[in-house]
């Protein structure tokens, strides 16, 4: 299989660049599609290179000269360029292509990058227009590159790039079941975590990878054109990325108990006989990844998975997350709104869950030191008691009415003090006319046109409310005694 053996053919209408007759007939070992800017370690002796020219930028001569560099020196037999990005192949890259003595081939933008491959391995290994598109595999060589790259531990985004590389400029994204984009083509556009949730309604093809993982941060991998790859590639990716996925659940596994460690200093828990200092919290915060020294804030979860994920979503953040708290470090001179960001997020969270999760969330105050600290996981653990299915994110600086404050006692505590001190007025009348009497402003007009009573009758109710409870509705901290209890109620 030569270079020529492609010119020759008319349904791809390549156009030959530039290209002597001793290099065109050098033999084809296999192809390769990248969009890298110096793509030489990627890269075998004798392969066809794929380029889209994504990298490329008008006048640059050196970015040119580097890339084209990079194919002679890996001894690849041509570059096949596409046309579709910038409507044509620049001259910078005929010139640097003739400078170094690869040939240059140009790819129209009807034919995609696919047809190339497929038209390559169909001389390589005989007639694959006889097979079932739907049953192509990926090809030997892309095959043993991904297996070599899982055992480098090479990432998301360099693995599904190299494995999606042959296909030409296809769209697929790697995603959480949050919507968070885990990695992405260089072909496909940004796609943000709330339109990414709600394309799984959409159609498109979606894989689930399937390894160890929470229902938060599970990976899928979605084509959005059905037609874009074959079944069979896809779901060998997929294969490919379960493997990658295991090794990084082992080094977050191993982060989230540096986390708890952190957490437990925090508590006092991993503090030894005598209370922690400023070393042990140093020590822990170097352990956990964090930058010692500068402000921090404290979150709490009913799900430290969840929190884990959510976190994730805030780009450029730095944060520990242990078994359902967290410690997120921040710049004082920063404006971002942590608890907004993760209120934004959070309702995909719980659809990942499900309706019974009861996926809730608190947040601590801005701190410094240990005290500091410690102050902010007591708030944040307090935030997420008072948080409730109406508002499941609550910050402890977004406490603003008495009913949020007393939402964070615990459910125990506000029985034993409704029943104490409402518990002689019963459930009936006396209890309704008091609640009615008091959001009225205590009016005495206003409650009996509220119930349909008599003035007087309001007046005999609530004396009646007094006597039984003991407070008198003409002081101010009675009247918030009876107003917490109802609260409590």
């Amino acid at each position: 299989m030569h270079v020529l053996d492609l010119l020759q053919l008319d349904s791809l209408g390549l156009n030959l660049l530039w290209g002597e007759d001793a290099l065109l007939g050098q033999e084809v070992a296999g192809v390769t599609a990248t969009d890298l800017e110096e793509p030489g370690r990627f890269l075998g002796p004798g392969e066809l290179v794929l380029s889209g020219l994504v990298w490329w930028a008008e006048g640059d001569v050196a970015k040119a000269d580097r890339f084209v560099g990079a194919l002679a020196d890996a001894g690849a037999t041509a570059l096949l360029a596409g046309e579709e990005t910038h409507g044509r192949v620049p001259d910078e890259v005929v010139d640097a292509c003739r400078s170094h003595r690869v040939p240059l081939v140009a790819v129209p933008a009807r034919t995609s990058f696919r047809a190339v491959t497929e038209a390559v391995y169909l001389r390589q290994w005989g007639d694959l227009s006889r097979r079932p598109t739907r049953l192509f595999a990926l090809p030997e060589n892309v095959r043993g590159e991904l297996s070599r790259l899982v055992e480098a531990g090479a990432g998301p985004d360099e693995l599904l790039d190299r494995a999606c590389a042959h296909l030409g400029r296809v769209s697929c994204y790697l995603l959480t079941a949050g919507g968070r984009t885990v990695a992405r083509t260089p072909s496909a556009p940004e796609l943000p975590a709330r339109q990414a949730s709600a394309a799984s309604a959409r159609g498109g093809v979606w894989l689930r990878i399937e390894t160890e993982s929470s229902p938060y941060d599970a990976w899928q991998l979605h084509v959005p054109d059905p037609d874009a790859a074959p079944p069979r590639v896809l779901h060998e990716i997929a294969e490919v990325l379960a493997q990658s996925r295991g090794g990084q659940t082992r080094r977050l596994a191993a982060e989230r108990l540096a986390g708890q460690e952190l957490i437990g200093v925090l508590e006092g828990t991993l503090a030894g006989p005598a209370p922690a200092d400023t070393g042990a919290l140093e020590e822990a915060l170097a352990g956990a990844g964090l930058p010692v020294g500068g402000a921090y804030r404290v979150l709490a979860s009913t799900s430290g998975d969840a929190l884990a994920e959510g976190l994730c979503h805030l780009e450029g953040a730095v944060y520990a997350v242990g078994r359902s708290v967290a410690v997120l470090h921040e710049d004082p001179d920063s404006q971002t709104d942590a608890a907004g960001a993760l209120r934004a997020v959070w309702p995909m969270l719980q659809q990942c869950g499900g309706a019974q999760a009861e996926l809730r969330l608190g947040i601590g105050a801005r701190a410094e030191g240990l005290e500091g600290l410690r102050a902010s996981l007591t708030q944040a653990r307090f935030a997420l008691t008072s948080a409730d299915e109406a508002v499941p994110v609550r910050g402890v600086e977004h406490l603003d009415t008495l009913g949020e404050l007393m939402a964070g006692i615990p459910p125990e505590v506000r029985s034993v003090y409704g029943a104490r001190i409402l518990g002689a007025l019963g459930g009936g009348m006396l209890r309704d006319t008091l609640e009615v009497f008091l959001a009225n402003n205590c009016s005495w007009a206003r409650t009996a046109e509220a119930l349909h009573l008599h003035v007087n009758t309001v007046h005999y109710r609530i004396e009646r409310v007094e006597v039984l409870t003991g407070r008198d509705l003409s002081r101010l901290d009675h009247k918030l005694d009876l107003y917490a209890a109802l609260r409590c109620g």
